[in-house]
């Protein structure tokens, strides 16, 4: 299992081959994989950059404890997070989410579930920064599970 916060740039499919290559060899039948970008707009605006916050400590937390919610779900032999924080811009791989398990069902489930659960209750604060030049706080995400 691994979390990781990036304040730079995510390489999220150098990040995932590294993490795989730790894994041992025939553990696992099944990858699933999740990589989120920074859309160009939002709410019917045209989005320049954006820059998500967080409370260091209890943002790793939260992460951690919705992995452990898709362990006792699903038969899982490893999961990856990686979440940017900080300045991102249209394009920029924002969120890589990773699981290994037996079988395709769980994989797909599994990666799935961490995906949502994550933009719905992961403490991240977003701030936009438009066209315009007006900066907004995104008030919310993706509505719970």
């Amino acid at each position: 299992m691994a979390v990781h916060l990036f304040a730079d740039a995510l390489d999220p499919w150098g990040t995932l081959i590294r993490h795989q290559q730790a894994l041992t060899a025939g553990q696992f039948g099944a990858t699933a994989v999740f990589v989120g970008t920074m859309r160009d707009f939002n709410e019917g605006d045209d989005v320049q950059a954006m820059t998500l916050e967080h409370y260091p400590g209890m943002t790793e937390r939260q992460l951690e404890a919705i992995e452990q919610e898709a362990r006792e779900q699903w038969p899982l032999e490893d999961v990856l997070i990686a979440h940017r924080v900080g300045r991102v811009h249209p394009g920029d791989p924002i969120v890589l989410t990773a699981v290994w398990s037996a079988h395709r069902q769980a994989a797909f489930e599994s990666c799935r579930f961490l995906m949502e659960a994550l933009k719905s209750r992961a403490p991240f604060w977003k701030q936009e920064r438009l066209q315009s030049g007006q900066n907004r706080w995104v008030k919310s995400s993706t509505p719970g599970m």
